[in-house]
């Protein structure tokens, strides 16, 4: 425990990167091919989906997914579906990895097999169970024990097809017997409460005047079970489906009557053949899986400070960040705390100015300046997604959308030409919308973020500094970012930038690639454009675009984006969208239970408001403008067993909103709260559950305007683009640190073999970036020093969580792999290595 006391919280997060399927197995059919899609899974539960790709058994997504764990789970799973156009898709197989084995496969490209998906292993929830033995006297005076089963309730049951009635049956099983009893159906909820208790005979009546209180045979308890298993009522042909099982031996009452612990629901083996996994094929994954413990901010104050004084470094080479981008297997592992930590502390610029200097200093070739996936990239990359979505969407989101929509053929490739279409009429189409995207890009430039606009400045005088000679590197500097790596990814790829909700379809796929490519080329300013195309028509058609007028504009734009002292406007004007989709609206005030409460409506939110209509497109029903928001938490299900409900609480009324699946209903959660954070009125408690029949049903208020009985959720910044925790981030960073401390002490090896040995630099050595060994060594002994402190107070923290934690809670049910491993661990872990 440190001087300051222990907050502690828990967060996860996971990026995926679902790269490629091969040698799925053929459709029998005459055309053998399949129409296959990924899918992303906490547990049964579907997160994200990914684009469909056609007639092919070997398909390519390179689609990466990121997101905030918002719960907890037990495997991340990938199933592989193929689109049946006129019944349900079909699964050909899935990836199961269980929570416990993510770090295994951490950050590294690795082939799973397929495994068959069968109904009786799709299993997640856990259960309430207690088991007390008793002596009952019997009509006739004598003594029998008899078992009392009582099954309190159940958490994160899987919804099926849409709905969970869940009830469960309870087992008394041995070789010669099989008693079962069956609760009650629970209508509409995935967490019922049962509370049913069931009475089984477990030993032969004996006499009364038997001594030995619980002395029952041993043959008896040692091949007694008992066996609970969960079911989905179903209304289908088909039956009730199977959700889980556990099974407990009854000699568990040996070391405690009674009995009560939490399990994990576990799949039963359903006696099919096994089937070899080779069979499906394969999906290959990069995953990535952080899970942190933050402690409070004090804790992290010498690793913090220490980390943002890197900027004053003298070289930047020899600060705390430079070091951390140097260890990382890939620079981008170290890129993404360290920006979010420097945005929120608004320290990004003076650090990205100090490694952009130093990078271009050692820069030989103004042709390569900036081409690599160095630090000084990766942080500029990742500042101009953290900063500039709002202005991505602003400028790019219109035109993309009138792209999408109008479905006209831009094929200008020859060979890939239709029967019927005109080349001439698509190529007049493509320069149409180059032109368009161009324009709008061109002219957004007073939009551009201010963060933006003071890093490509600091880009565009280290540039011309350097290379005197050459009159264009200050706008190729620039260029290569704001063009190559920012606009023409976005046009590339319009869903991973959220410009559009779904993936595109291939003939606008393609539109979109040719147009990525011209406007990479129109910004790079190149001298020989048509040369860079490796296409022949590619180089035909860019000689629309051979005018003088095109490359003002861009130099004008470069120019814009890149000036010192330039004027910061605020907020633009104009609606930005921030986030639109499908989900289930409910009103305040209207009966419990009635479809017609329940509907199914398109929302979108702008820095304006929040509205809902009944389809994309259409005129809004309803309007809530944003300084009417007053708070936005989380639905309990009870309220009307719905999962995933959230409520946008107004003056006069609150919204019930049901999202898709959790990871949705947080994120409009969070962009709900943060755009209305600065609002006068916001509340300070508010009601967790609905009001309904006259009151509210978490605190029974019967005042529909009854003050909250629950705090609301605050401490969140109001700025929209950077919600970042600090200390979460410094987290991630020590982290990082921890794995690589091998190479920290490596590299401090290479710094003293510098400092005494001026000669040839030895091979093990020469991986590093040391400019001044002595300030480095300086730096390093520092980052040690920091780090070891907070390995202290986690070894601390571990060995207190384990005293406080039993096996068999709510929090690590009977099943959990997780905390067994770590029990293992724990006992295996001498005292004084902690």
């Amino acid at each position: 425990m440190g001087p300051f006391g222990c907050v502690s919280s828990r967060s996860a997060c996971t990026c995926v990167s679902t790269c490629e399927a091969k040698n799925l197995p053929t459709y029998p059919g005459p055309n053998k091919m399949r129409d296959c899609y990924c899918t992303v899974n906490l547990d049964q539960e579907e997160v994200f989906r990914t684009k469909i790709v056609e007639k092919s058994l070997c398909p390519f997504y390179g689609e990466d997914f990121y997101c905030e764990i918002p719960r907890s789970f037990r495997h991340l799973s990938f199933y592989i579906f193929d689109r049946d156009v006129f019944r349900r898709d079909s699964i050909i197989g899935k990836v199961a990895i269980q929570k416990e084995d993510l770090q295994k496969y951490h950050n590294r490209d690795t082939w799973f097999q397929l495994q068959h998906v069968d109904a009786d292993s799709e299993v997640q929830g856990k259960v309430h169970l207690e088991l007390r033995l008793s002596e009952v006297i019997t009509d006739s005076g004598v003594v029998c024990h008899k078992l009392a089963t009582r099954i309190l309730e159940c958490q994160g049951l899987p919804i099926v097809n849409g709905q969970c009635d869940p009830y469960a049956t309870v087992t008394l099983a041995g070789p010669c017997r099989s008693e079962a009893k069956k609760t009650k159906v629970k209508k509409k909820t995935n967490n019922p409460q049962f509370d049913e208790v069931f009475y089984f005979e477990v030993t032969r009546p004996c006499s009364y005047s038997r001594k030995s209180h619980f002395d029952f045979e041993d043959e008896d308890v040692d091949k007694l079970e008992i066996r609970v298993d969960l079911w989905n009522a179903s209304n289908l042909k088909f039956g009730d489906e199977f959700l889980g099982e556990l099974r407990v031996p009854l000699k568990v009452l040996r070391q405690s009557s009674p009995h009560e612990a939490w399990y994990f629901l576990q799949p039963r083996d359903s006696g099919s053949k096994s089937l070899k996994p080779g069979d499906l094929g394969s999906l290959r994954l990069n995953v990535v899986y952080t899970e942190d413990h933050v402690f409070s901010s004090d804790y992290y104050r010498p690793l913090r400070d220490l980390l943002l004084r890197s900027a004053d470094v003298e070289p930047v080479s020899a600060s705390a960040a430079h070091i951390l981008g140097e260890v990382c297997r890939e620079k981008q592992e170290a890129a993404i705390p360290l920006v979010r930590l420097f945005l929120h502390y608004g320290r990004v610029v003076p650090f990205i100015s100090a490694i952009a200097s130093a990078e271009v200093r050692r820069t030989q070739d103004p042709n390569t300046i900036f081409r690599g996936n160095s630090l000084t990239s990766k942080c500029i990359d990742e500042t101009m997604k953290l900063a500039g979505m709002q202005y991505l969407h602003v400028t790019l989101k219109p035109t993309i959308e009138e792209i999408c929509q109008s479905h006209k053929s831009c094929e200008i490739d020859p060979v890939r030409l239709k029967d019927g279409e005109s080349l001439e009429s698509n190529m007049e189409n493509l320069r149409q919308f180059v032109d368009r995207v161009f324009s709008v890009i061109t002219k957004s430039g007073v939009s551009c973020p201010t963060v933006m606009c003071d890093i490509f400045f600091s880009l565009r005088e280290a540039a011309a500094k350097r290379f005197q000679d050459d009159l264009d590197v200050r706008y190729t500097a620039v260029s290569s970012f704001i063009f190559l790596r920012f606009f023409a990814p976005a046009i590339l790829s319009p869903n991973l930038f959220q410009l559009t909700p779904h993936h595109t379809d291939p003939q606008t796929s393609r539109t979109l690639t040719l147009v990525s490519k011209t406007i990479q080329t129109l910004g790079s300013l190149s001298k020989s454009k048509s040369a860079s195309f490796k296409e022949s028509y590619m180089a035909a058609f860019y000689e629309f675009f051979n005018e003088q007028k095109y490359a003002d504009a861009v130099k004008n734009f470069l120019d814009l984006i890149s000036s010192s002292g330039r004027r910061d406007p605020k907020s633009v004007q104009q609606p930005i969208l921030l986030k639109e989709g499908f989900m289930i609206k409910r009103a305040q005030g209207r009966k419990r239970f009635g479809m017609k409460n329940f509907k199914k409506r398109w929302f979108r939110l702008t820095n304006h408001e929040f509205t809902y209509q009944k389809s994309k497109g259409d005129l809004p029903l309803y309007s809530i403008p944003i300084e009417n928001i007053l708070a936005v938490e989380p639905l309990e299900e009870e309220s009307f067993k719905m999962k995933n409900m959230f409520q946008v609480i107004q003056p006069e009324r609150a919204l019930y909103i049901q999202a898709n699946n959790c990871v949705e209903a947080k994120a409009w959660i969070d962009i709900l709260t943060k755009v209305s954070q600065c609002n006068q009125k916001r509340l300070a408690v508010y009601h967790p559950s609905a009001y309904l029949n006259g009151h509210w049903l978490c605190c029974r208020a019967s005042s529909d305007t009854a003050a909250g009985c629950s705090p609301c959720t605050g401490g969140l910044p109001a700025n929209i683009q950077l919600d970042i925790d600090g200390d979460r981030e410094t987290e991630r960073i020590y982290s990082l640190f921890s794995s690589y401390m091998s190479k920290l002490e490596k590299m401090q090896e290479a710094c003293g073999s510098r400092s005494v040995y001026d000669g040839p630099e030895q091979e093990e050595y020469s991986a590093f970036l040391i400019d001044d060994p002595q300030q480095t060594y300086k730096t390093l002994k520092q980052v040690i020093a920091g780090v070891g402190a907070l390995e202290q107070e986690h070894a601390q923290y571990k060995r207190d969580k384990f005293k406080k934690t039993k096996y068999g809670s709510q929090e690590h049910p009977i099943g959990d792999k997780s905390f067994q491993s770590y029990i293992r661990q724990q006992s295996e872990t001498p005292a004084h290595s902690m």
